[in-house]
């Protein structure tokens, strides 16, 4: 087993132990895990931002092919840490070990997927307007942009991905990918998972020849070390996974700067559910299994677990019946941290004790630890837009399904909803058809549309958005996953009538790196 030592990495360094230390626990026994890991002081967060600082001045000028062999060599890396790596952190979040592996494999494809994207180079936006000196009447001068890196991002780890959302991540890997050095506040859930790929990354920066800066990992278990890094003024944005309220604090943070900067956070989603009648008397089963299925998916605590499903009322006995019995047969489950099973504890216990809302499943709530199970409950249009507070998240293996009388009852409750992540629609062709003004409505109201489908499971491609308007996410223009999410680090840069050797090689007129340019509005891969 790699040895754990508990010290923040800072550049090639390691910090201190003079600061109060906090403990890893195991999620099934609930006892702590060594070794101690002691929080970043102010001098290291300072410090981990001065190195980034000094890094970016070199590693944003890092050629696309030079930063795709350092984003493959950390997928290596973490690939090489074998079952040290499912060992610690399945211990650490209660995930078992294929979920683990499978979360792993889903890192090492996104880094190498960013990887093939800054190879290639087109990414970047190249655009050129090229001169006409007699236009009349006024001549045109040269004008080229691109997109250029921000700066240092502060990356905030997830509790429920630790991977895949957390140390090496979707928002680690596209912010390294966009040419910007990155400093991660590990999460507290997962210290040893974290110090294991953290040491992955800082050996892919000393073995690809990069400024020590580009890469650093802050331990610490309260919000004082993300409140420094947010307000550091060399910090040039954040990106965050996490609480509604968490996403929310640091948002302020970011814009009460004497220099704003931009923060993406992906926060809160219910990721609501319609089934149309037609498709229910088609598929009532196969959507009964889906939906049981999608809803305890991970214990319910992925960002895309839906926790509302409106359904017809007058075609729901046999539905609700089937996924009834399967929410209640299923087995309990180990959550991800004491707090996470209190917080679930908590909303399971609002509802059940909501007068318009009735609880399904015969399942019995224990004090097992973080231990818990399904949950499913019933209320209706009505109800639902009486109570606002029915469209509130709850985070963990649970769902609400609210039955309806007429289709028309759902235009209003589409506008009633906050932004999500998702929302899916369950429908025949002839009932999708007719049903249009449904999709029309979710378009502003959500990131993804599914059809016929179920919410969880984000597959990590270029066209993928993971996003939503708020309170899914702090800027509803954004995706967390795909190659997309590299241009939220980004910002536009234009040249106007500078010479062919001051401008990026992006930009040159004999086009060097071989790209897709826009040239006097028509795409060219050619030189000038």
């Amino acid at each position: 087993m790699q040895q754990l030592i508990g010290k923040s990495i800072i550049g090639f360094q390691r910090g201190g132990s003079d600061s109060r230390p906090v403990h890893g626990v195991n999620a099934f026994t609930g006892a702590e895990l060594t070794p101690a890991y002691f929080a970043a002081t102010v001098a290291e967060v300072d410090c981990a931002a001065k190195l980034a600082g000094k890094a970016f001045d070199v590693y944003r000028f890092t050629p696309g092919k030079h930063k795709a062999a350092f984003l493959r060599k950390i997928a290596g890396n973490i690939e090489a840490l074998g079952d040290d790596l499912i060992t610690r952190a399945s211990a650490e979040t209660g995930l078992p070990a294929p979920r683990i592996s499978a979360e792993t494999a889903r890192t090492c494809y996104q880094l190498r997927l960013f990887a093939e994207l800054v190879e290639e180079g087109s990414w970047v936006d190249a655009r050129i307007d090229r001169a006409d000196r007699d236009r009349q009447p006024l001549p045109r001068p040269d004008v080229r942009s691109m997109l250029r890196s921000l700066g240092p991002v502060a990356v905030f780890c997830a509790s429920n991905f630790p991977l895949a959302f957390s140390v090496a991540g979707g928002d680690t890997a596209s912010a390294l990918a966009a040419g910007n050095p990155v400093i991660v506040k590990a999460h507290h859930a997962h210290p040893g998972t974290a110090e294991l790929v953290g040491t992955a990354v800082s050996a892919a920066v000393r073995d690809s020849d990069l400024p020590e800066g580009v890469f650093s990992l802050l331990f610490g278990s309260g919000a004082e070390i993300g409140t420094q890094l947010i307000k550091h003024p060399l910090v040039r944005a954040g990106g965050f996974t996490g609480s509604r309220a968490g996403g929310q604090a640091l948002m302020k943070l970011a814009a009460s700067r004497d220099e704003p900067i931009p923060f993406f956070a992906e926060m809160s989603s219910v990721n609501p559910i319609f089934i149309l009648p037609d498709a229910l008397r088609e598929r009532e089963e196969q959507i009964a299994a889906g939906l049981h299925a999608s809803v305890t998916l991970g214990a319910g605590q992925f960002c895309t677990n839906p926790g509302l499903v409106f359904v017809p009322s007058k075609l729901s006995d046999g539905f609700v019946e089937s996924l009834k019995t399967k929410m209640t047969g299923t087995p309990s489950f180990t959550m991800l941290s004491r707090e996470i099973y209190s917080n679930y504890q908590k909303g399971i216990s609002q509802l059940e004790t909501h007068s318009a809302v009735e609880r399904l499943d015969g399942s019995v709530s224990d004090a097992n630890g973080a231990g818990c199970h399904a949950a499913l409950f019933r209320t209706d249009a009505n109800s639902f837009l009486a109570h606002p507070e029915l469209a509130t998240e709850v985070f963990g293996p649970s769902t609400l399904l609210v039955t309806y009388e007429h289709l028309d009852e759902l235009l209003p409750i589409v506008r009633s909803l906050e932004g999500q992540l998702t929302a899916t629609i369950h429908g025949t062709e002839a009932e999708l058809k007719e049903r249009y003004e449904l999709f029309a409505i979710l378009e502003n109201r959500v990131g993804r549309i599914v059809c016929n489908g179920f919410p969880t499971g984000v597959e990590v491609c270029h066209s993928m958005v993971h996003g939503g308007p708020f309170p899914a996410t702090s800027d509803g223009r954004s995706t967390s996953v795909g190659t997309r999410a590299a241009l939220r680090f980004t910002r536009l840069v234009c040249y106007q009538d500078l010479a062919d050797f001051l401008l990026p090689d992006e930009l040159k007129n004999s086009n060097p790196l071989k790209i897709w340019r826009l040239v006097d509005g028509e795409w060219s891969n050619e030189k000038l």
